[in-house]
C-alpha cells in the first residue's frame, strides 16, 4: 500500500463528516444486503459476521459526531482511535433489544457505554468466531460452520438491517449539531439534555428532522 494512503487523523469540516457518515450508512447497507444473501444461502458463519461488520460500520455514525464536536486535540485523538476500533463503534448493538424491552428514557441507555460493559467483546468475538477457526479452552478446536446456527445469526443480521438509516446526513445537520451540541459536551447531563432539545427543534423548524411516534423530548428528558 502506497505510504500516500496513510490515516487521516485530524479534524474534519462539517460537510465533510456528513460525507463520512453518509459512507459509512451507504457501506453498512451494503454489508447487510451482502450477508442476507448469504443467510439465504445457509451460509451461516459469513452471514453472521458480516452482518457484524455492518453493525460496525453503522457505529462509525456516532463517532463522527463526537468527532464533529471534539474541543482539543486529545478528543480529535479519542475519537480517531474509536473510529478504527471494533468494540467502539459496536457498543450500539444491544440498542434495539433495550428499546424492545422497554427502555424509552436516554438514561436507560447509559449502560451501552460504560467502561465495564462486556457486550462490544462478545460481539467482536463472535465476529471472529464466524470467520475463524481457533483453539479455544481446553484445546478445543472452534470451527464456524459447526458453532454458528441460524437463529442467532437471524438475529444479528435483523439488527445490522435495523441500524441501516433510510437517510441522508447533510452539511446544514451537522453545522447545528456542532452550534447547539459543542458548548454543552462533555458538560453537566442536564445541560447536555438542554442542547439536545434545542438541536431537535431546530431540525424540525429547518425540515431536516421530524417527529417520531415518540417525543424527542420525552425520550431526553
Amino acid at each position: 500500500m502506497s505510504k500516500g494512503l496513510g490515516q487521516w487523523k485530524n479534524t474534519l469540516q462539517p460537510a465533510q463528516i456528513a460525507d463520512g457518515m453518509n459512507a459509512a450508512n451507504d457501506n453498512a447497507r451494503r454489508l447487510a444486503e451482502d450477508a442476507e444473501i448469504l443467510f439465504n444461502l445457509n451460509r451461516f458463519p459469513s452471514a453472521l459476521s458480516l452482518a457484524i461488520l455492518s453493525i460496525e460500520e453503522s457505529g462509525k455514525i456516532s463517532i463522527l459526531r463526537e468527532l464533529a464536536l471534539a474541543q482539543n486535540g486529545n478528543q480529535v485523538k479519542e475519537s480517531w482511535k474509536a473510529y478504527r476500533s471494533h468494540t467502539k463503534k459496536n457498543v450500539m448493538w444491544l440498542f434495539p433489544h433495550l428499546a424492545s424491552s422497554g427502555a424509552n428514557k436516554l438514561e436507560e441507555f447509559k449502560s451501552l457505554f460504560g467502561e465495564k460493559a462486556e457486550h462490544p467483546l462478545l460481539l467482536d468475538n463472535l465476529k471472529q468466531i464466524g470467520f475463524y477457526t481457533d483453539c479455544l479452552g481446553k484445546a478445543h478446536w472452534s470451527i464456524p460452520v459447526e458453532i454458528v446456527d441460524k437463529e442467532n445469526t437471524e438475529n444479528i443480521l435483523n439488527i445490522a438491517k435495523l441500524m441501516c438509516k433510510d437517510t441522508t446526513y447533510s452539511t446544514k445537520e451537522i453545522e447545528l449539531w456542532v452550534k447547539h451540541i459543542k458548548p454543552a459536551w462533555k458538560g453537566p447531563m442536564d445541560a447536555m439534555k438542554i442542547a439536545l432539545n434545542n438541536w431537535f427543534n431546530e431540525m424540525v423548524k429547518e425540515g431536516i428532522i421530524s417527529e417520531g411516534q415518540y417525543s424527542f423530548k420525552d425520550f431526553v428528558d
